[in-house]
């Protein structure tokens, strides 16, 4: 979440930001923010008054040989006084604890807001309403010169045998499917691929939780997208994650690192569970938007001034792996009206497919200190010495491996209705081709 300072002191700022986005509804939370804030502001403040009356009082009180309970050792004037006094102390006692209560309600509801309200963007990107004012800034490679009509990998992977999403629908319903032979191998050797590639290059292997609470995530994930892309296990306040970035990026919640160990590289390695609901209208064929998938994700914790240039690393290592597999892909600057809440800015890989389109396969995001302060997580100098201020966390789909066989297969595919594996694969997958 944004810094309420930031708020406070440059609400023109951030209102500017989210008229780049296009959405009348977050204005109105900038003002919700403000007006509770301000009433806590005020709330604080006459607390402030109300317990330093309080303390003056409490010292008229001994000196007039009474106690707070009215009990007094006092005779004459000075007896009526102290239980005059005392009786004033009992009063404004009460006073500051309804006080207290409506001070920390306005706290949670001024909080509350805060989740809602967007990440500043970065002036790089582009102005726009929805994902057709996405700017493209490079493609890789060509499309594949087919002598053939191709199909979609839907068609390929049946005609192969080696998916089957009727039975997974009986089994577990719409969107789930098992993935047989070949295809399944595929989809390990792409695992074990990225793993290798990232390691070599200095990311640590995570393999984090498949669960995690409900505070944790709402560190992590966008209030507006919880319900629609989480699953929630029935009887506790856990949820299967969605991807290895929310477990990752909630790893040191409510700590302090040492700037020494910074940047921090993680490499994360799990399935992935998502409801996918809302998607109404979008592509929804075959592997490409599935309840449950394999994923490798990039995470980096880092100081605020490592956080732009680690931002193009990312960038490179997933762009790496795409050109490694020699895959046909492009680079979009994601607009102000397709970024969602969490980054700063994003840029998404988007790979080509066998209608002549391109979709998204992985998206970079930087999130700044957004998320760090959603957690609270923070950096020091050294040991023993106090927060300095929140990090930067920066995430990358890697590889998403539903998606990233999807251009494979299409890429890949042959008339006779088999695939020619990547050779960067072929060590791991111990085949050639896949056929039936």
């Amino acid at each position: 979440m944004l810094d309420i300072k930031l708020i406070r002191e440059n609400p023109k700022r951030v209102e500017e930001n989210l008229k780049k986005r296009n959405d009348p509804e977050k204005l109105k939370l900038l003002k919700a923010v403000l007006k509770n804030d301000r009433a806590y502001r005020e709330a604080l403040q006459k607390l402030e008054d109300l317990k330093h009356r309080k303390n003056l009082i409490t010292k008229e009180i001994a000196k007039l040989g009474t106690t707070k309970k009215g009990v007094t050792t006092a005779k004459g004037v000075k007896a009526i006084q102290g239980i005059k006094k005392a009786n004033e102390a009992k009063n404004i006692s009460r006073e500051i604890a309804e006080l207290n209560k409506k001070q920390e309600e306005l706290r949670q509801k001024t909080d509350s807001v805060l989740l809602r309200i967007p990440n500043l963007l970065h002036e790089s990107v582009p102005f726009g309403k929805d994902d057709s004012d996405n700017k493209e800034v490079r493609r890789w490679g060509k499309a594949p010169d087919f002598d053939f009509t191709p199909r979609n990998h839907l068609e390929i992977l049946k005609g192969l045998g080696m998916i089957d999403f009727e039975r997974g629908a009986k089994v577990s319903g719409s969107g789930f499917y098992y993935l047989k032979g070949d295809a399944a191998l595929l989809d390990i050797a792409l695992q074990r691929f990225t793993i290798d590639f990232l390691t070599k290059k200095g990311f640590v292997l995570i393999e984090p939780p498949l669960m995690i609470s409900r505070k944790a995530y709402e560190g992590m994930i966008d209030a507006e997208d919880f319900e629609m892309v989480t699953y929630k296990i029935e009887g506790e306040n856990m949820y299967l994650i969605a991807t290895s970035e929310h477990p990752m990026g909630a790893m040191f919640m409510n700590e302090v690192i040492n700037k020494e160990e910074l940047p921090i590289k993680l490499c994360g390695l799990s399935p992935c569970f998502r409801k996918e609901i809302g998607t109404h209208g979008k592509y929804t064929k075959g592997l490409f938007r599935v309840h449950n998938f394999n994923k490798i994700e990039q995470f980096i914790f880092c100081l605020p001034d490592q956080s732009w240039q680690l931002f193009e690393e990312l960038q490179k290592n997933s762009e790496e792996l795409y050109q490694s597999l020699g895959l046909h892909y492009r680079v979009v600057n994601i607009c102000t009206g397709d970024i969602g809440n969490i980054a700063a800015k994003k840029y998404d890989i988007e790979t080509w497919m066998a209608d002549g389109n391109f979709r998204e396969a992985g998206s970079n995001s930087n999130c700044t200190d957004y998320q760090a302060r959603r957690l609270n997580i923070k950096y020091r100098e050294k040991e023993g010495t106090p927060p300095k201020d929140f990090v930067h966390t920066l995430n990358n789909t890697a590889i998403a491996t539903s998606r990233t066989m999807i251009a494979i297969i299409e890429q890949f595919q042959q008339k006779d209705g088999s695939v020619t594996v990547p050779k960067a694969l072929q060590s791991y997958t111990g085949f050639e081709r896949m056929k039936k």
